[in-house]
């Protein structure tokens, strides 16, 4: 009798232990759009110090279609109106000069990038006439040709 408490006693733990290690390999896989700034990030400050512009599907490593650039105070309904859907990560920029940047592949986010230029180490900015109201939007057909700013070691691409 001792021994079959002894087995599913093991068993139990075995089998808890199991489920402890999917939760946290779980909450430690990254969404794709999170993958895909830190590759961004990545792509932005490798480039060259002579370098004046630069397209920015040169530093996109990811395949996208459209680009927002969301104003700052932009309520998350009209972004999730904008982009197409909601997602969990979202957050409303609070401040000027905070990114809020969204790339979709097929109507999908595909990359997301948030906050001050100065704490991620690099910022995008573009401003044009198209969809004013609720962000602006770039095609990967237009001309995507960015100047590249360095200062205080942070690296701006402005259209």
């Amino acid at each position: 009798m001792e021994y079959i408490y002894k087995s599913k006693k093991t068993v139990l733990i075995i089998a808890l232990g199991i489920i402890c290690i999917a939760i946290f390999i779980n909450l430690l896989k990254k969404d794709l759009w999170e993958l895909n700034e830190v590759l961004l990030k990545e792509e932005v400050l490798s480039i060259g110090h002579s370098v004046e512009t630069i397209n920015l599907l040169e530093v996109t490593p990811f395949d996208w279609d459209v680009v927002y650039s969301f104003p700052p105070y932009t309520p998350k309904d009209n972004i999730y109106e904008t982009v197409g859907y909601k997602w969990d990560t979202i957050s409303e920029t609070v401040n000027e000069g905070m990114n809020q940047i969204v790339f979709l592949k097929d109507g999908k986010v595909v990359c997301y990038l948030y906050g001050y230029p100065e704490n991620n180490g690099y910022g995008i900015s573009f401003e044009l006439e198209n969809n004013k109201d609720v962000g602006y939007m770039l095609n990967s057909k237009d001309d995507l040709n960015f100047k590249v700013e360095r200062r205080n070691s942070v690296v701006y691409l402005r259209s």
